[in-house]
C-alpha cells in the first residue's frame, strides 16, 4: 500500500455536510480532519490545528456546505479489458495493454472511483504502479487470471487450436495472464495457487456460460462440485475466497454448495436460488445490465441473443434481491469500450430505477467495502474503506451538490466533483486551499 501521503500536512475539510457511507441521510455542517493516509476527526466544532506533525502547517479546504462522502467502490472491473477492443486484446503485446490500463485506472479514479475489485485480467503490475505512486489510480484488489475449464467461459481459443494435448502451448490469454484453462482438482488447485502466489486478494472461477465467449452456451453449468470446491479449500486456506461468474440457477445452486462466497451476474436466477443465497449468507454482485447506450457492443447474433436474455432478467434479479435480502453489491462489468468505461458514473446513478439515492451511495460504498474485507489476510489495504469514521482510511470526494437529492450528480464527475482524495492524498481539487 503507498505510504507516501503519511509525511504530507493534514487537511481539513471544513464546513462540509458528510455522507457517511452509511447513513441515508447528511450531517449537520462538520469538519473532517485527515492526517497521513487515515480521517483522524470528524466533529462539528471547530478542530484545532495545534497538533499537525512535524509543525508543519496543514491544508485547509473549505467546502462551504458542500457534500463530502466516500471514494466510490467499483465491485466488477477489469482494468486490462475495459477500454481495448477484444480483437485487440486478443493479438496485442502485453505492454501495449498495460499502458492502456494504466490510463484507463487514472481515469477511473478521476471519474470518482478510489478502489475497484479487479475479478479478472493481468493487473498486479499496474496495482503494484499505482501503490507505489509510479501512476495514479484506484485501489485494486487483484483476482489475477479467472480460472476456467476446458469449454469454459475464460476459454478463447478457437476450435483449429484443439486438441490440446499434453505438450500443447498456452494460448494469448494464458500467456499474458488474462485466464488459466484448468481441468480437474489437481490443476484447479495450481491454478488457483499460481494466482495467490502472486498476490490474488481473491479467486474468480468460471462457473457457467457466458454472453461474450462463442463455444460456451450460457445455460452450461461449468465445472464439477468438487473442482469448484477444490478452489475454496485452496483458497480458504489462504485465508480468502472465491467469487464465481454465473447466471442461471443450476451454476449458482452448485457453487453455493461448494462453498462459493460470491456470485457475481445471476441475472437468470429464480425464487428458490435466491432464497438459497440469503439462506447460506452469500454476496451477490449484481450489475445493471440493461439494452441501453451503457450495453456492451455485441454484433455476433449468439452473442446478441444471449445479451438479450440477460438484459431481460435484470428487473426480475433486483426484484428478487430485494424481496430476499440478500447482501448486495454493484460493479459495471465494462468491457472492450473506451467510451463506455468513461460512463462508469452513469451506470452507477442508473441504478435509481431500483433504488433510493442513499441505497445507491450505501452500495458503492460501505457496502462494496464490507465485499472486499471478505479478502481477510489477503487484503492488500489494512483499514477501513467505505465509510467517513475516525480511523477509516481517507478516501473522499467533496461533490458540488447532494447527491442524495441527485444521484446524477455522480454521472459528470468533471465538473461535479471538486475535490478527490485518495490514501490521504488529493489528485484534483478545484478549490482554492488556505
Amino acid at each position: 500500500m503507498s505510504g507516501s501521503s503519511e509525511s504530507g500536512p493534514d487537511v481539513l475539510f471544513g464546513n462540509v455536510r458528510v455522507f457517511d457511507g452509511v447513513s441515508a441521510s447528511l450531517s449537520e455542517p462538520s469538519n473532517v480532519l485527515v492526517r497521513g493516509n487515515t480521517i483522524a476527526a470528524v466533529s462539528a466544532h471547530a478542530i484545532p490545528a495545534d497538533a499537525a506533525p512535524g509543525g508543519q502547517q496543514r491544508t485547509e479546504i473549505d467546502g462551504a456546505g458542500r457534500v463530502l462522502m466516500p471514494g466510490l467502490i467499483d465491485a466488477h472491473y477489469h482494468a486490462a479489458f475495459a477500454t481495448l477492443p477484444a480483437a485487440v486484446l486478443a493479438t496485442a503485446d502485453p505492454g501495449y495493454i498495460h499502458i492502456h490500463a494504466a490510463i484507463g485506472a487514472e481515469e477511473a479514479l478521476m471519474r470518482g472511483f478510489t478502489t475497484v475489485r479487479d475479478v479478472g485480467g493481468p493487473v498486479f503490475g499496474l496495482k503494484r504502479a499505482i501503490d507505489e505512486g509510479v501512476t495514479a489510480g484506484p485501489r485494486v484488489y487483484p483476482s489475477g487470471a479467472f480460472i476456467s475449464q476446458t469449454s469454459g467461459h475464460g476459454d478463447f481459443r478457437m476450435l483449429s487450436e484443439l486438441p490440446r494435448g499434453v505438450c500443447g502451448h498456452l494460448t494469448h490469454t494464458e500467456i499474458i495472464g488474462a485466464a488459466v484453462i484448468a481441468d480437474g482438482v489437481p490443476e484447479v488447485l495450481r491454478g488457483v495457487r499460481e494466482q495467490l502466489m502472486r498476490g490474488a486478494s481473491q479467486i474468480k472461477m468460471m462457473a457457467g456460460g457466458g454472453v461474450a465467449s462463442a463455444h460456451d452456451p450460457i445455460d452450461a453449468t461449468q465445472y464439477t462440485e468438487a473442482e469448484l470446491r477444490a478452489a475454496v479449500d485452496a483458497a480458504e486456506n489462504w485465508g480468502t475466497y472465491v467469487l464465481v461468474h454465473a447466471y442461471t440457477p443450476r451454476a449458482v445452486q452448485q457453487a453455493i454448495r461448494a462453498g462459493v462466497r460470491c456470485i457475481d451476474h445471476g441475472h437468470l436466477l429464480d425464487d428458490e436460488t435466491v432464497a438459497m443465497i440469503a439462506e447460506y449468507d452469500i454476496w451477490w454482485s449484481l450489475q445493471p445490465f440493461l439494452d441501453d447506450e451503457d450495453a456492451i457492443p455485441l454484433s455476433a447474433p449468439g452473442q446478441r441473443a444471449n445479451q438479450l436474455l440477460i438484459v431481460e432478467g435484470t428487473d426480475r434479479a433486483y426484484a428478487l434481491a430485494k424481496k430476499h435480502g440478500v447482501k448486495l453489491a454493484w460493479g459495471t462489468d465494462t468491457l472492450f469500450d473506451a467510451q463506455l468505461a468513461s460512463r462508469q458514473g452513469k451506470q452507477l446513478a442508473k441504478m435509481s430505477r431500483w433504488f433510493t439515492a442513499a441505497e445507491v451511495l450505501q452500495m458503492a460504498t460501505s457496502r462494496n467495502a464490507a465485499l472486499l474485507a471478505m479478502s481477510g489476510e489477503r487484503n492488500p489495504y489494512p483499514g477501513r474503506l467505505g465509510v467517513i469514521k475516525e480511523g477509516a482510511l481517507a478516501d473522499l470526494l467533496l461533490v458540488n451538490g447532494n447527491p442524495l437529492d441527485n444521484l446524477d450528480l455522480i454521472a459528470t464527475p468533471a465538473t461535479s466533483l471538486a475535490v478527490i482524495m485518495k490514501d490521504g492524498q488529493v489528485h484534483k481539487n478545484l478549490l482554492e486551499p488556505r
